[in-house]
């Protein structure tokens, strides 16, 4: 059982004899009164999306999922396609359900692919990976009083914002979680 404190951007959960997952998660404390935890659901079979707010003390039951690599093959306009390494079989997900991490991942790639009842329902990535920069333009000296960025294309077609002193060709780490430049590999 998670404790609204559990209950983060992410978290899968049953809710009312559902699987959801957690969208967003925001506290809440009024007064005198206890903590509260405004939550919006989605639940990946029908697409619906619930906003609840849990009180103090409640409990929810978080669900059971199960864990699985697998190599990611390509893309269309509305899925991923994946491959299970041990049986060769091909399965997909939704790039809807996603929120843009899809963009960091590469073909030929292993994924961890989160399961329920049999299902792929998401794809967590690691926190940080390495990319290669394919475009940049050349970074020019001038406003140094701020930290000045530039646009950067990526060998998996996303667009990230980079410090001047990158290169076309440089490989750099990026934070998935927040889709931003970490430092140069």
């Amino acid at each position: 059982m998670l404790s609204i404190s559990d209950l983060k951007a992410g978290t899968w959960i049953n809710f009312q004899g559902q699987p959801y997952q957690v969208v967003s998660s925001f506290h809440v404390k009024l007064g005198r009164g206890g903590g509260m935890q405004k939550v919006k659901l989605k639940n990946p079979f029908t697409g619906t999306t619930l906003e609840r707010t849990f009180k103090g003390q409640d409990r929810v039951e978080e669900a059971r999922l199960d864990y699985k690599m697998a190599t990611f093959l390509y893309k269309d306009s509305q899925n991923l396609f994946f491959m299970d390494p041990q049986n060769y079989e091909q399965f997909s997900l939704e790039l809807a359900n996603l929120q843009g991490r899809e963009k960091f991942l590469k073909e030929g790639e292993g994924a961890k692919i989160v399961w329920l009842a049999d299902k792929p329902l998401d794809l967590q990535l690691p926190t940080k990976i390495k990319l290669k920069v394919t475009y940049t333009e050349p970074g020019f000296r001038g406003d140094t009083v701020s930290a000045p960025q530039k646009e950067a294309k990526l060998e998996t077609g996303a667009t990230i914002k980079v410090p001047l002193f990158i290169k076309t060709g440089d490989t750099v780490i990026i934070n998935t979680e927040t889709g931003k430049y970490v430092e140069r590999a």
